[in-house]
């Protein structure tokens, strides 16, 4: 699934309101996606013993952020001294949760998926505190995390990831049975298992489910569409008809077709 936007950034308790202007604009420019002006504003709040600590967390999401949008090294770079500057011990609960998704945000954005699945697992049942929709974001960067990390894994070791990833989103369905994130990694896990009967099932029963997401399934519907052409459909032709596998693929994709038709409005 699309790595989606970093979590919103929870605002500052126990600070005076003339304190916490410059880091409340500073997060409220980050959440409008208005880096630069963010910065700028974050940097003010770090003069300040009371949010500099918050400062630094902040000002690292958004040169993470500029790097996602722009691959400029120099910001990554900045990204990690501000994190790596944070004294923990100045952080609520909340922000710690925050720290803990930028660091493992920075592994993942240089490739280091290991560290980074680790990093994200530690914040998964603590960023519900956030809300739903930043949970949602941590849960998907995560099981990225994991499927960019079980690529490169031999045949065995790779089921073992997308078996964990299979169990954590059956605990997702349990607490939210329209996670957008559960919905396409449940499918993305049942494949990497060899489960295709399952994986087809699986992303047919997401596309349906995704109009009681927040956008109505606009995102999760079209990454588990390109799922299905892809990936789904062409292996369990393969797999059920090996000599006429592009015929069993077109009789899918017909079905595909008419199930999605059916159930746009």
């Amino acid at each position: 699934m699309r790595i989606l936007i970093a979590l919103v950034v929870v605002s500052a308790l126990g600070v005076a309101p003339a304190e916490a202007d410059a880091l409340a604009d500073a997060r409220r420019l980050y959440n409008l996606g208005q880096y630069d002006m963010a910065a700028r504003n974050a940097r003010d709040a770090l003069k300040l013993p009371a949010t500099a600590e918050s400062a630094r967390v902040v000002l690292g999401r958004i040169y993470l952020e500029q790097f996602r949008r722009t691959a400029d090294s120099a910001d990554l770079i900045e990204a990690r001294e501000a994190l790596r500057a944070v004294n923990p011990e100045g952080l609520t609960a909340r922000e710690q949760t925050e720290l803990t998704v930028g660091l493992g945000e920075a592994f993942f954005l240089q490739d280091f998926f290991g560290p980074a699945s680790e990093l994200f697992e530690r914040a998964l049942d603590s960023s519900t505190e956030l809300g739903p929709a930043a949970h949602e974001r941590v849960l998907d960067w995560w099981a990225s995390s994991l499927h960019r990390l079980a690529q490169g894994l031999p045949r065995d070791a790779r089921l073992t990831v997308y078996l964990r990833v299979l169990e954590r989103m059956e605990k997702e369905f349990a607490r939210d049975s329209s996670s957008p994130p559960a919905s396409y990694w449940l499918a993305v896990a049942a494949r990497g298992t060899g489960n295709l009967d399952r994986a087809y099932h699986a992303a047919t029963a997401g596309w349906v489910r995704g109009m009681l997401a927040r956008d109505r399934g606009a995102a999760l519907r079209a990454d588990l569409d390109r799922l299905m052409i892809h990936a789904i459909i062409p292996d369990r032709a393969v797999r059920l008809q090996p000599r006429q596998w592009k015929q069993a693929a077109g009789v899918m994709l017909a079905e595909w077709e008419a199930l999605k038709s059916s159930w746009t409005r």
